[in-house]
């Protein structure tokens, strides 16, 4: 599968089964498209002679053919054969997202949680239950080493003294069972202090910081309660926890809604105030909700990518770089076999813990009875729903079979498809087109890094 496509004064060519990508002239963009269309040779020397040279078209089709010989276009798909085994395979759990709050501080308006309540009932987490959960995570997680905890809510830090009693018990077990903890916390600012950063700069190895973007974008859609805004309140110990994380890891992380489709300028203004590692990522909502992005804002959406993907190129020639999230894209590498077909390894390796001790496949299903696994001390009783969530993969997706894209989200997210369409083996349209578009932008921005070194 080929995908071509222009950005930014670059001719770019995905081979989407190797990963490989090319930068290349018109004359060889034009070939690979009709080669693409299964035109012959002397076909494209008939339609292209009146554009180009004939010893140009023959010099652009001896190169086509060497990367194709070399398995760099055209190729095969290199995983459809690993499908049955990547169904058999044995999982683990290597990581819970503990609601350690389903209470907030703040009345977001597009809230998933519903305020922490998650379709029912304000909790804070015990540390008992808490400790049981991390229990639950050692013992069923194999030889693996590295084990992951997000303290999540709600707001987590209105649960602070266990949060830190949770980490303490963890780091008791560490040695004994050969197991070392990543913990992280996503917090909104309003009860952040010193007390809080210090410890977070030691313990946890990355923080999510939600905040929109401009003050009146953030105070719009993240008010508190009484419909006062948090942007004030937040930001300056937003920008003094982000200087202090050192070598850390941290993102400002904020959702753009139909409210803010110039969401370029909320990324940018995070930039202006001293954040080098932001997420702005588009609401999901249902379609009848006032704030909730409709079909025909995609344009404006894309126009708002590259224009953002412009700008850090920019910015970065000015030694003012960032990272923005979904830009991030490893073309050397990448995400191992297993993350490329099924991605977060939701409802498998990936639990969410309720305040009361109950799993579900993740936070976004946290609530929906139908998805309830079982509990922290029972284990997973509904091996039916983790067998459903194992099968999840890109080939399980009919809308992913001729998506270029499908290698980088790996199907996307098996949440927003319940959601939207009832079943988790389809797909969050819009979501998806958006998707593409950042993929492509982000290939772009490759290209322009290659380019300057």
């Amino acid at each position: 599968m080929i995908h071509r496509y222009k950005n930014n004064g670059y001719n770019i060519v995905l081979d989407v089964n190797s990963g490989s990508v090319h930068v290349v002239d018109e004359l060889v963009y034009d070939i690979i498209g009709l080669l693409d269309e299964g035109k012959e040779d002397a076909f494209i020397h008939d339609t292209l002679k009146g554009q180009y040279e004939e010893k140009d078209i023959d010099a652009a089709l001896k190169e086509i053919q060497e990367l194709k010989d070399a398995e760099m276009l055209f190729t095969e798909d290199i995983y459809r054969d690993a499908i049955e085994h990547f169904k058999e395979r044995e999982t683990v759990v290597k990581a819970l997202c503990l609601h350690i709050a389903h209470d907030c501080n703040l009345a977001c308006r597009y809230c998933f949680a519903e305020e922490g309540e998650y379709h029912g009932r304000r909790a804070m987490m015990s540390y008992e239950v808490g400790k049981q959960a991390l229990d639950f995570l050692i013992a069923n997680s194999g030889n693996r080493r590295n084990l992951e905890v997000d303290f999540f809510g709600g707001e987590p830090l209105m649960n602070w003294d266990v949060i830190k009693q949770l980490v303490e018990y963890g780091r008791s077990q560490e040695e004994k069972y050969n197991k070392k903890f990543r913990f992280t916390l996503t917090t909104n600012g309003v009860l952040l202090n010193d007390e809080i950063m210090e410890f977070a700069n030691k313990e946890m190895a990355n923080v999510v910081l939600s905040i929109d973007g401009r003050k009146e974008v953030h105070d719009f859609m993240r008010p508190f309660r009484k419909g006062t805004g948090s942007y004030d309140l937040i930001v300056p110990k937003f920008q003094k926890f982000a200087k202090s994380r050192g070598e850390k890891s941290y993102y400002a992380r904020g959702t753009f809604t139909r409210h803010n489709l110039d969401f370029s300028e909320d990324v940018l203004h995070l930039a202006d105030l001293g954040f080098d590692q932001i997420s702005v990522e588009p609401v999901v909502a249902d379609e009848k909700e006032e704030y909730a992005l409709q079909w025909e804002d995609v344009p404006k959406i894309c126009e708002e990518y590259d224009k953002l993907a412009k700008e850090m190129i920019k910015r970065r020639k000015e030694g003012k770089a960032f990272n923005f999230f979904h830009f991030m894209i490893d073309l050397t590498g990448g995400p191992c076999v297993y993350k490329r077909l099924s991605g977060c390894g939701s409802g498998t390796e990936y639990l969410a813990v309720t305040p009361w001790g109950d799993l579900y496949p993740c936070h976004q299903f946290v609530g929906e009875e139908k998805f309830l696994m079982g509990n922290v001390w029972d284990g997973v009783k509904r091996k039916d729903i983790c067998d459903e969530f194992k099968n999840c993969n890109v080939y399980a997706k009919e809308k992913c079979q001729d998506c270029f894209a499908k290698f980088y989200c790996s199907g996307g997210c098996a949440a927003n498809s319940y959601n939207f369409h009832g079943s988790i083996n389809d797909a969050y349209d819009l979501g998806c087109e958006l998707q593409r578009k950042r993929v492509e932008c982000a290939i772009m921005l490759k290209a322009a890094e290659a380019e300057e070194e």
